[in-house]
């Protein structure tokens, strides 16, 4: 091995915590000029391996080097001086700040200590264009969605020139449309010498992308292999130790009378004109390219924004949802798209966080009862396999696909007749995927309307009893699945068809 070829050697890393082995004697390289992809179920070590590479965290033994020299990083700032740079699946972005300015957060142009806001929109403005994006440099941050952040925070990085970039779930809540555009970004990248790490539990996204695919399990390195030849079934056996034979998979359930009936709802600014119903039994899935709505959809119903014009109605009955609290009195749960930001209290243990929205059901005389509150939660913590199996653990110290299943198990813990799941298997591992769907078919089978966004195609494909697609704020009538393929619900997005 030509070590001026590599950019990064990572030689016999291990890292323990008290307890805990979450890393063992690991070697990992990445060539200039690469993608090479990472990928693992949760807690397989890849996000401590690459806490290790952004001195985050110190490794308990082992080497690291960075284009051929031995580098010790104590300290971030060590590995953004080498050159590497992380964009994490959570933000790390200034809300109050514009975009320019967080794109260049930390290294904003200027001389003799005044900033160069001009230079720095050109440059902005640059880097943004190059990314194929139409977001506005001097908008505040804080104003866009979660996808819109997710592509400032790629430009970011982009933007700081480096050797090395990690990337890590980047295309998690973007578009189809937007992950191909991240892509063409990636391939100039890569063609201009830049080692880029990608994690993503999007197999077919690997497949596309990277040069090289290296896996983890249960903190060791199983394989490295070149991707030419390496099929998403290899993969998946190699990350579990196991076949799982259908990651989307569905389940049978018989479809009854509408349970929720959205006519002509507008919220006057992000849709209008928006109908559908969904079923008992029924998952309903909601679709679109980012910015298309859905999200804004799905919290006006829950009562997070107003509905200036149009109706619900609940089992046959209108209903008027100005806040979550009416919504869950109704009958309705909403699992958001920002898992750690709206879905859980990180602090909180897995107990607290699923008692919370039915405490009033848990106490008497203004204390909760510490019985029914622990049954519960142990009742969800079997029924979803929540793992580690203790409801006294802290939330964030899950898993992604652990934390996704505690935020399904306090909105089920309400027992709503209707369920919207915005985007539930988000940056969750293979396995963890599989086993939400399983939940998911389990609460059909028994009756519930389940609403699905899903900004991965063959999900809602694979799942959903009939689709609908929103373009600019407007959607489709439902379509039955049978009917469309991937091809379709793009040409519907985009426009290119009209339903």
């Amino acid at each position: 091995m030509n070590s001026a070829d590599y950019a990064l050697n990572m030689r016999g890393i291990s890292k323990t915590f008290p307890g805990v082995k979450a890393l063992s004697d690991v070697n990992f390289s990445v060539k200039f000029g690469t993608v090479h992809a990472v990928v693992g179920e949760n807690g397989a070590g890849k996000s401590t391996l690459m806490k290790v590479l952004s001195g985050s965290y110190q490794p308990t033994s082992g080497t690291i080097e960075v284009g051929g020299v031995e580098a010790r990083l104590r300290r971030p700032a060590d590995a953004q001086a080498l050159g590497i740079r992380m964009v994490h699946q959570e933000l790390n972005l200034v809300p109050d700040l514009t975009v320019a300015e967080n794109v260049y957060l930390g290294r904003m142009p200027g001389k003799w200590g005044f900033l160069d806001k001009k230079d720095m929109l050109q440059k902005a403005t640059t880097v943004l264009k190059e990314q194929g994006t139409a977001i506005d440099p001097q908008e505040r941050l804080g104003n866009l969605s979660i996808s819109q952040q997710q592509l400032v925070e790629i430009a970011k990085a982009y933007a700081a020139d480096p050797r090395i970039i990690v990337l890590d779930e980047p295309t998690s809540s973007l578009s189809e449309h937007e992950t191909a555009a991240l892509f063409r970004i990636l391939r100039k990248m890569r063609d201009a010498g830049i080692a880029i790490v990608y994690i993503s539990h999007r197999l077919k996204e690997v497949l596309e992308i990277a040069d090289e695919v290296t896996v983890l399990r249960d903190g060791s390195m199983i394989e490295t292999r070149p991707i030419a030849g390496v099929s998403a079934s290899d993969m998946i056996q190699l990350m579990v130790g196991r076949e799982v034979s259908n990651v989307f998979p569905k389940s049978p359930a018989k479809i009854g009378e509408p349970v929720l009936r959205v006519n002509a709802i507008s919220d006057g600014v992000n849709f209008r004109d928006v109908s559908f119903d969904v079923r008992e039994g029924e998952i309903l899935g909601l679709i679109g390219l980012v910015g298309a709505g859905r999200t804004e959809v799905a919290r006006a119903i829950f009562g997070l924004a107003n509905v200036v014009q149009g109706t619900l109605t609940l089992n046959g009955k209108n209903v008027i949802i100005n806040s979550p609290a009416e919504a869950v009195k109704a009958g309705i749960a909403y699992v958001p798209e920002d898992r750690k930001g709206d879905g859980i209290i990180p602090a909180m243990s897995i107990r607290e966080n699923i008692s919370l929205p039915v405490l009033k059901r848990l106490t008497t005389l203004g204390r909760i009862r510490r019985n029914a509150d622990r049954s519960l939660a142990d009742q969800y913590v079997k029924k979803f396999s929540i793992s580690p199996p203790d409801p006294e653990r802290r939330v964030n110290l899950l898993s992604g696909g652990n934390q996704q299943k505690t935020v399904i198990a306090k909105w089920l813990a309400a027992t709503p007749s209707v369920l919207i799941l915005d985007e539930p298997t988000r940056g969750v591992d293979v396995g963890a995927k599989a086993e939400i769907h399983h939940i998911i078919g389990q609460l059909v089978a028994d009756g519930m309307a389940v609403v699905m966004i899903s900004s991965e195609l063959p999900e809602v494909l694979g799942v959903c009893d009939r689709i609908v697609v929103m373009r600019d704020g407007q959607a489709s009538p439902p379509i039955d699945r049978q009917d469309l393929t991937e091809e379709r619900i793009m040409a519907l997005a985009t426009g290119e068809e009209v339903a």
